[in-house]
């Protein structure tokens, strides 16, 4: 699965390093620097943070990816729905990104509001132009968690 999440998030522009990662990042073994995802393999205990990280540089505009990635509530919730809309596309259960080791303990109820069609953070996704919500979509395209462009 690691290499499966690491070919994808590549695949669609955004650079990932492996590398070793301060045990003081913000997610263990995980972190963003420089415009990219950087990831401590040996340390790695979540492959789903990989896809929440990516998610972090994929809503940011292009000029400000290669920067600090902001403390913004808005830009949070577009990471966690571009990460949940990443695994389904990847065909990996959700619960790989919402696991019982994150979101203080909140990623199980994150995976559940999810699978029943709440999606957090959709609407940050609409705004960028990156997803369409059912009451968005022009006919034929697609309707989230189908994404119109996975950066923004």
């Amino acid at each position: 699965m690691f290499d499966r999440i690491i070919a994808f998030v590549r695949g669609i522009g955004i650079p990932v390093t492996e590398d070793v990662v301060a045990g003081d990042s913000f997610l263990p073994a995980v972190t963003v620097m420089g415009g990219g995802v950087v990831v401590d393999r040996a340390r790695l205990q979540w492959p789903g943070d990989i896809l929440h990280e990516a998610g972090h540089l994929a809503v940011l505009e292009p000029a400000a990816r290669s920067g600090e990635v902001p403390d913004d509530s808005a830009l949070e919730l577009a990471a966690m729905a571009w990460s949940y809309a990443a695994a389904i596309e990847l065909g990996i259960d959700p619960g790989i990104v919402f696991h019982e080791g994150g979101y203080k303990g909140g990623g199980p109820g994150l995976a559940q509001t999810y699978a029943m069609g709440l999606y957090i953070g959709l609407p940050e996704l609409v705004a960028a132009g990156m997803a369409h919500s059912a009451l968005t979509a022009p006919g034929g395209a697609p309707v989230y968690p189908d994404m119109v462009r996975w950066l923004r």
